[in-house]
């Protein structure tokens, strides 16, 4: 199977760019990585792949791009952080264009696998109300109550999964991402999500001298986070397994968001103080991954913990503030951020 085709749907982004990374790795050799991105905002880019700029929102470019593969991994969506997410919600529902025409375009191709990334966000608010919150399972999401705007499209595009899947015979996965954060991916801008952001702030307060930190919400909010590593191990396993539902793909490991900046501050040696930004989107007051079901299922979960991973993905952060800061070398054009609006985080 390394002969043939895999398209990975969103392969400028975070998650997609290390996608194709990992296929690279493990020697398949013909991996097509399609973004709609202008190449040189791709967050990593690989000779290797055959690299296409197209807008998967059309259904002409989700034909080309499903043309002979054997499977497909849709990681493509315009989302990012808790600020991004909260203010353009329009924007986040139509990316229930790019889900719905790569099912029909993979349909049409006979696709052999179709992999959607689902997000935690789907998940019912009311379940989500106190810090010490209990894990959400899989069935924590219905009786429906998303994220408004980006949790209604995944959960949308989670039920086009299952009915082409009924309806048609596509054999589809799908993963609840929880919180994915590491290296290579939106540090500033207004996309980055908080392990980011928190990772940049810190290096600032650490090169200027200016120790206070703004934290948005009151920072008792809890979060579990999962690094890449993790995150791509377990696309592979969900994509080739035969869990038919979806299924959450997080980190347990909870910690409130005071407690994620202290703990980069201790990662940078430096000491801060935290000014509490009350008045911006915080999110939910608590979520985690509850992981029975792919521990039963896989004999697996995500095992990187929070310290290791917040080390390697602190490191670059600060790496690339002090090249765009002009205290250090550029950073090679694949890991400079694509910034689409001022900041907001």
């Amino acid at each position: 199977m390394n002969n043939s085709t895999i398209l990975v749907a969103g392969a400028g982004g975070f998650i997609g760019g290390h996608l194709v990374a990992d296929l690279l790795r493990r020697g398949y050799e013909n991996v097509r990585a399609v973004d709609v991105k202008p190449m040189d905002r791709w967050y990593q880019v690989f000779p290797e792949a055959e690299n296409v700029v197209a807008d998967l929102k059309e259904l002409s470019a989700c034909r080309a791009a499903c043309e002979g593969a054997s499977e497909v991994y849709n990681l493509a969506a315009d989302m990012g952080g808790m600020g991004f997410i909260e203010n353009n919600k329009a924007l986040c529902m139509l990316s229930v264009l790019i889900n719905t025409h790569l099912l029909e375009a993979s349909r049409e191709a006979g696709v052999d696998r179709f992999f959607f990334a689902s997000s935690a966000c789907v998940y019912a608010a009311d379940k989500q109300v106190n810090a010490d919150v209990i894990p959400l399972k899989e069935s924590d999401a219905y009786p429906a109550m998303p994220e408004d705007g980006y949790g209604w499209e995944k959960l949308f595009s989670e039920r086009m999964c299952r009915h082409f899947r009924e309806d048609f015979g596509l054999t589809t996965r799908v993963a609840r991402f929880h919180n994915v954060y590491g290296p290579e991916g939106t540090w500033d801008g207004g996309r980055e999500k908080a392990p980011a952001a928190v990772s940049r702030k810190i290096a600032v307060a650490k090169h200027t001298g200016e120790p206070e930190i703004e934290v948005w919400g009151d920072g008792t909010q809890t979060r579990s986070f999962m690094y890449i590593d993790d995150c791509v191990a377990g696309i592979d396993k969900i994509m080739h397994s035969d869990i038919e539902e979806p299924i959450n793909l997080g980190s347990d490991e909870l910690i409130t968001i005071d407690g994620l900046v202290d703990l980069v501050a201790d990662l940078a040696d430096v000491e801060v103080t935290k000014k509490h930004l009350l008045d911006k989107p915080r999110g939910v007051n608590g979520r985690n991954s509850d992981n029975t079901m792919i521990l039963d299922r896989l004999g697996w979960e995500p095992m990187t913990s929070l310290r290791s991973g917040m080390s390697k993905t602190y490191e670059w952060v600060e790496a690339q503030y002090l090249a765009q800061s002009g205290q250090a070398a550029d950073p090679t054009p694949a890991t400079v951020p694509f910034k689409a609006q001022p900041e907001l985080v």
